[in-house]
């Protein structure tokens, strides 16, 4: 049984991701690349169909028996002007594929082509999810694929997304079992005081006073009520208030974002904010409000399946196999990981020599390509791998 893609299927796969990269769709818009993943995979008699307006699923029947399977690609850009001196970089102005979202589409392309190409020796089913808007707009993408039935007919039994990964080296491939990537939730702080003339304090309420004391207190948060071996941040990223020099503020507005590895440390996050912040607020004489707008929950991958998949590469693969350890980034790759043993694998883009070191989200994001045959290979070895796979007696 092979698992060998062909320079041609690499070939194809750099083509599309370059053609990708020069025309970046932001997320719920990505419109042209459905529309270009619908003709690669027309050409190559593929059996595919539109589950959202952007959100394509292709299936990939083996002639064996087997599980059921899917590999999942982000495919949405970013907000960003390009700067990244790339002869293919963006001809649509201030968006960019800033985070790897383009080689993700082509490498599953390319994975599904390879499949389809020996399905007679493929066991199992393979589906490709091709998925918007992981950049949001919230709710992101994945959630209403999920609605849509992307996960169902057939039913998924296990599921693996790449996403590329600056720190790693191109040619290697991270895995880790348990949390990888954190949950991302905002927080929006609004402190009421009562406003008056800068001469004379002592007849008003000062808003920015408690504001800053908030700010602080909070970061108690994750320096004195989180154990020190979990992971939390604290981040207040916008602060606005007051009107003028000499002008008591009656009013802060703050927003931020709580991110933690820990569902239950997660769920805890709101109740200690609101007693520090309704503390802070009485002991001021003040007013103050939260409001939290929950997004991705932390990405936990599958603890057995991670680790039989990072035995199986490490034996049918000559790749360099390492265990990264996890990131504050958030991932909508949670929510299918909720629903179906889950494995999110980083995969090496970084080449010091040629100055590709920048991370994603940066406006100077490369990748080498050289990686794009190592991620293919890799996507190929999990439908392989988890098709044949006894799900039931991988436990803890």
């Amino acid at each position: 049984m092979t698992s060998a893609v062909s320079n041609e299927t690499i070939e194809r796969v750099r083509a599309v991701r370059r053609e990708i990269h020069r025309f970046p769709e932001l997320g719920y818009n990505e419109f042209k690349t459905a529309a270009l993943i619908e003709r690669e995979l027309v050409s190559l008699g593929i059996e595919h169909e539109r589950i959202t307006p952007t959100g394509v699923k292709a299936v990939v029947r083996g002639a064996l028996p087997g599980r059921v399977v899917a590999l999942r690609a982000d495919m949405d850009a970013l907000p960003i002007p390009e700067q990244s001196g790339e002869a293919f970089a963006s001809e649509h102005a201030g968006v960019m594929h800033a985070c790897g979202h383009d080689a993700h589409t082509a490498m599953l392309l390319g994975a599904a082509r390879t499949l389809h190409e020996q399905r007679a020796h493929l066991a199992g089913t393979v589906v490709c999810i091709f998925q918007p808007a992981e950049e949001g707009p919230e709710p992101g993408g994945a959630l209403p694929m999920i609605e849509a039935g992307v996960l169902e007919n057939p039913h998924v039994e296990a599921i693996a997304m790449l996403h590329v990964d600056v720190r790693l080296p191109a040619g290697t491939i991270g895995i880790t079992p348990g949390p990888v990537n954190a949950s991302a939730d905002e927080f929006q702080i609004v402190v009421e005081g009562r406003g008056g003339h800068g001469a004379y304090p002592h007849t008003a309420a000062d808003a920015i006073p408690p504001a800053a004391a908030t700010i602080l207190a909070l970061q108690n948060i994750a320096a004195r009520e989180t154990d020190p071996l979990k992971s939390v941040v604290v981040t207040v990223g916008m602060i606005s208030g007051g009107y003028r020099n000499n002008v008591i503020a009656d009013r802060v507005q703050m927003s931020g974002t709580f991110r933690a590895h820990d569902p239950e440390i997660r769920q805890g996050l709101e109740a200690r904010a609101r007693r520090i912040i309704d503390g802070v607020a009485a002991a001021y004489g003040v007013r103050a409000n939260l409001e939290m707008i929950y997004g991705y929950p932390p990405v936990v991958n599958d603890g057995p399946l991670a680790r039989a998949f990072a035995t199986y590469m490490r034996t049918h693969s000559a790749l360099n196999v390492e265990s990264p350890p996890p990131t504050m980034g958030a991932e909508d790759f949670a929510y299918f990981a909720q629903r179906a043993r889950g494995v999110q694998v980083r995969l090496g883009v970084r080449n010091d020599a040629r100055g590709i070191t920048m991370p994603g989200h940066s406006a100077q994001f490369r990748i080498d390509e050289d990686a794009l045959a190592v991620g293919v290979e890799t996507l190929v070895g999990f439908a392989r791998m988890a098709a044949t796979a006894d799900l039931a007696a991988l436990v803890d």
